[in-house]
Formats: structure tokens, sequence, C-alpha cells
């Protein structure tokens, strides 16, 4: 009996030392800020390096108006083929990191399309991808289902909508 707690406790400290030494990135696209806050937090709970997805072309309050059909949010979105630009100032490689958090706010109950572009720029299969989110009102699910079924070929984990979240809600998240 105390051999198997004692592989057990080996085993469990084994992982915890394995986890430690992971290589985390923290990627986010956010429009407003409130995504942005979010990644700020899980960079700082993870000890990650933080890499904002930028677009090419910046969202004005015009092209995030989901009120207005012709938007271009809402043109994006309506259109699952659509992959906005980004500028590609992401100094790393995707192999060089073991688990990416991915931050997105949700729009139509889904990762903005940009999100799309950044994964199908940088190669993520076989990786750890953590989503997070943050939403005026919808959950995370649908957005992580869309993704799953997209992208098979990364180890999707369970996301979590981090809507006001603090540092001390991020750190229970993550253990």
């Amino acid at each position: 009996m105390k051999r198997i707690a004692l592989i057990i406790a080996v085993a469990a400290m084994t992982c915890t030392a394995a986890l430690a030494q992971s290589k985390v990135l923290v990627a986010y696209f956010s429009a407003t800020g409130n995504t942005e806050r979010a990644a700020q937090l899980v960079a700082e709970a993870t000890g990650g390096t933080l890499h904002k997805i930028t677009p090419v072309e910046a969202y004005t309050s015009n092209d995030l108006n989901w009120h207005d059909e012709n938007s271009r949010s809402s043109v994006e979105m309506n259109d699952a083929k659509a992959r906005p630009g980004i500028v590609k100032n992401f100094s790393g490689a995707a192999a060089d990191y073991d688990v990416v958090y991915l931050g997105y706010p949700i729009w139509w109950n889904q990762a903005p399309r940009v999100i799309n572009t950044f994964l199908e720029t940088y190669n993520f299969s076989g990786k750890t991808v953590i989503p997070f989110a943050t939403s005026g009102g919808s959950s995370i699910s649908n957005s992580i289902n869309e993704l799953q079924k997209t992208y098979p070929e990364i180890m999707w984990s369970s996301g979590k909508l981090l809507n006001h979240a603090t540092s001390e809600d991020i750190k229970t998240w993550i253990k």
C-alpha cells in the first residue's frame, strides 16, 4: 500500500513539474479591450508569452455594429470562408509552444473570423489549445464546437468565458 502511495506521489510530482515546464502562449484578438484585459491576466497567471492578434485593418465602431447587416463584422461572420488579414507579428513559431491559450470576443455566437486566419497562418496541429472569451451575452460553447469541427487536428481543451474575471478567478481556472 505504501508503495502504491509512493508511486502516485512521484507521478503527481512529475506531472506538476512537466506542466510547470510547459512553454505557454497566450494569443488573443480584442476589438474593444475586454478580451485584452482577460488575456493579460491569463498571461500573468501562466507565465505565458502574450501575443496580440492584430488585423491588418483595425475594426472601427462602425465595423463592429452588429445591428447593421452591411457592417464589416456582420459581412465577415455571415461568410464562413472569410479570413481577414492579420499582421504577421508573431515572433515565435507554433512549434515553440506546448500550450496555447486563445482569447477572443464572441461574435454571432462564434469566434471572429480573424481567429481562423490566425489558426490557419500558424500550425497548431497537435498542440493543446485552451480557448477563453468575453461576451455581452453568449456563452463560449458554440464557438468552441465550431473551432473543434473546423480544426480537428488541434487538441482542444475546455474553454471559459472570462467576463469581468479577476486574477484570482483565472488562477483558480488554470489550476
